[in-house]
């Protein structure tokens, strides 16, 4: 395995490790972010560096199916088939069941089962040591707020216990309808952003690092772009490394 001589793993993002050194190994970040906002696009990427740093990684597709997540990775130049191949790399399809339990339901004009974050764990393989799950809100569905809360907790208790370093995305929508409990457990949080900017008149992309432990985190949103080859914070932000909150 291979990963920063601080016990941090690279994100990949151009600029971004150098402003909060990475993610913290065997810890889990939440990724919250809106429509268009690029929450996708950090999520392969991620995995993408996570199974170039030789960690096996595990990527939980919620909405979207695997052969899509490969196409659209080979648009910016990563190649998920050779870590694929050597078995550092996996995709698990949860859209189609879901699809599937939901067709049912109907079906037998029943209503669908509870949703539980915590089956991801059940499904998840003892050799994982990094796990995306794009994204958790389908399997929020149908949950109390208390019963949310309760569930997300134990998940990310479970995967620290485990030593998985974990990326969580949760749309903003879902993370709001749950009054943000999200954000207290994880070790770190991160929101994406379309904003217009009253200086330039251009709407723009953010990423707000709302809390890193054990690094400083910066107090300004951070500038970014998506390009032909990826997420990358613009130049601007980059300087804001050391500009950090407690």
């Amino acid at each position: 395995m291979t990963m920063a001589n601080n016990g941090r793993v690279p994100t990949g993002i151009e600029g971004l490790d150098a402003v909060i050194g990475g993610l913290s190994s065997g810890r889990s970040v939440l990724l919250i972010g809106g429509p268009g906002t690029g929450k996708t696009v950090f999520s392969i990427q991620f995995a993408y560096a996570c199974s170039q740093a030789g960690l096996r990684t595990y990527y939980v597709a919620n909405e979207e199916i695997a052969e899509d997540l490969r196409t659209q990775a080979k648009t910016f130049g990563w190649d998920m088939v050779t870590p694929e191949s050597s078995g550092r790399l996996s995709f698990v399809e949860e859209a189609g069941k879901r699809a599937e339990e939901v067709e049912s339901a109907i079906s037998l004009r029943i209503h669908s089962r509870k949703t539980d974050p915590r089956q991801i764990l059940a499904d998840l393989p003892d050799d994982a040591e990094a796990l995306i799950i794009d994204s958790l809100g389908s399997h929020a569905a149908n949950l109390t707020i208390q019963d949310f809360r309760d569930r997300f907790d134990y998940l990310v208790f479970e995967l620290r216990r485990r030593s998985v370093t974990t990326l969580i995305v949760l749309d903003e929508a879902t993370s709001e309808g749950f009054l943000n409990f999200a954000l207290y457990p994880v070790h770190g949080a991160i929101r994406l952003e379309k904003r217009d900017n009253p200086y330039t008149g251009r709407r723009e992309r953010v990423m707000d690092i709302i809390k890193m432990r054990n690094c400083g985190s910066p107090i300004q949103p951070l500038p970014f772009d998506i390009t032909s080859t990826g997420l990358h914070l613009l130049p601007a932000a980059q300087g804001l490394g050391g500009k950090a909150r407690g």
